[in-house]
Order: C-alpha cells, then structure tokens, then sequence
C-alpha cells in the first residue's frame, strides 16, 4: 500500500496503474467497519489487477458547525492500518491547504436534491460535499466510486452531479453497517455519552416500526407522527426530522406505487446521528 500526501504524489503514484479498474472510496478518516465494508466492495469490483483509492480528508468546507467540525475524531494510523487490511493499493491524505487554495472561488452546487432532509437544516454542506468530491473525481480520474447507503441523500445528490457534469464514473451504493443493537454505525458514534449510547438504538427499532406500517397501509403523516413521538419520549433527544420521500427524487412521495425513503435525523444531546429505511407495498 501506498500513501500519498499531496496532489503531485497521488498523481505520480497513480500514473502506472492507469488503464485498469480504479475504483475511490472518499471518506473523512476516523474509519470504522462500515468504512471497511466499503473499502471491501472497492477490493471486489476492482479485482486482482484494478486499484483501490481511498482518501481520508476531513473536508472543512462541507460543515456548517465549527464546533463539529472540530469535535470530528481523527485517527490517521488507524486508519492507514483499516486501510491496508481491506487490501486498498493508495490512500490519499491530504491537508486543507493542499486541497484548496486560500482564494478559492470556485464551487459546485447541486440544487433540486439538496434543498430537502439534511439539505434543508444544513446549509451549504452538500455543496461542500459536491466541491471535494468533484476534486477528488478529477485527482484520482477512478473509473468506480462506493458511498455508503446511510449517507442516502448524499448518493442521491452525487448520482445527479456525475450525470449532469459528465463524469465517466459509475456510483456504487454500499449497504448501512450496524452494530448488534441496531445502530448504523458513525464516526460520531463514539461521542455519544453512555446513556444516548444505550437509546440510540431506538431510531433503527422506529424506522423498522415505521416499515411494517407503511406496508400496512398507515399514511407517511401518521408514520412520521408516531417515529417522532417515539423519539422524543427518549430523555435529551430531539428530532431533526423524519420524513417519508420518494427514494429517487428525494422530493413528496406522489405515487405510493414508487419507492419509498423514510429519512430520519435526531440529536442525542449535541449528537447528529441520521439513519434511513427504504420502503415498500
């Protein structure tokens, strides 16, 4: 496994791998099994002659929070262990003054998918996100990309951009990790205080609820009614949202016949833990 630390060392380091399969799995550090599970998906669809690319960069631009941003773990040696376990061949680690100079000006903006769920109570973070993963596609020039299901308005969101941009890059969905409890695993996870640790586990027991009614026949307004309610019952949370949304276009499910996405985010004190569940009749 290589590690590269600027753009000049990625490039040099990818030069004679071209030609072939190379697959990126973008994330910012601080990795766990679900990471893993991904970094695995890349080694599979890359096979024995293709490239695994991850980068680990904790990306400024795409918080809206200081304080998160500053709270977000960071563990490059473990990661760089995680990494050379699942088989990847380079790991891009840049630092911010790498990645962006200090005028830039430039950005990329996705504007019909974002303006809902996380979109709409975060704003500017899926342009940040759209922003550093254009320069990463543009760095790495991968022929395959994973991102992981739990972040599902974000693939939504990078689906539309390599369409409308033109990139010559195929997204791959990886399925949400969990612990035995039930809680989709997150970076963030770890800076839950043990009491939110024990009733995190809630939200994946609610959204599973919420499946059975749905296919019940129960309204998406009952539905998100009652996984509020839920939620809320637990001391110290509160819910960002819950909503049920057509899994393609993110937007008001019209036709119940279409797939489904119930969307939940919460806070577990200072805690944004988000999860989904896709739905069906």
């Amino acid at each position: 496994m290589q590690t590269a630390y600027s753009k000049e060392e990625l490039r040099k380091v990818l030069a004679p791998l071209r030609g072939g399969r190379v697959v990126l799995v973008p994330t910012m550090g601080a990795l766990h099994a679900g990471h893993a599970s991904l970094l695995r998906q890349a080694r599979v669809l890359a096979g024995d002659s293709g490239c695994v690319v991850a980068s680990v960069f904790l990306n400024p631009v795409q918080f809206d929070n200081a304080g998160d941003l500053s709270a977000y773990p960071q563990t490059p040696e473990a990661d760089l262990e995680l990494c050379r376990c699942c088989g990847v061949d380079v790991v891009f680690m840049p630092t911010p003054e790498m990645m962006y100079c200090a005028d830039h000006s430039v950005s990329v903006e996705e504007t019909h998918l974002s303006g809902v769920l996380c979109g709409a109570k975060r704003p500017g973070h899926f342009a940040g996100v759209c922003l550093v993963v254009s320069k990463l596609f543009n760095l790495v020039q991968p022929t395959d990309a994973v991102f992981g299901k739990k972040d599902y308005q974000q693939l939504a969101i990078l689906r539309r951009m390599v369409r409308d941009l033109d990139f010559p890059i195929t997204l791959h969905g990886a399925e949400i990790v969990r612990e035995q409890d039930g809680l989709a695993l997150s970076s963030r996870n770890v800076r839950l205080t043990p009491e939110h640790r024990a009733a995190a586990p809630g939200i994946r027991k609610a959204l599973l609820a919420a499946a059975d009614s749905y296919r019940c026949g129960v309204s998406a307004e009952d539905i998100c009614a009652g996984v509020c309610a839920v939620l809320e019952r637990i001391p110290g949370v509160r819910v960002d949202y819950a909503e049920i949304c057509d899994a393609e276009t993110l937007h008001e499910l019209t036709d119940c016949k279409r797939p489904a996405l119930l969307a939940v985010a919460a806070y577990f004190g200072e805690i944004r833990l988000i999860d989904n569940i896709e739905l069906s009749r």
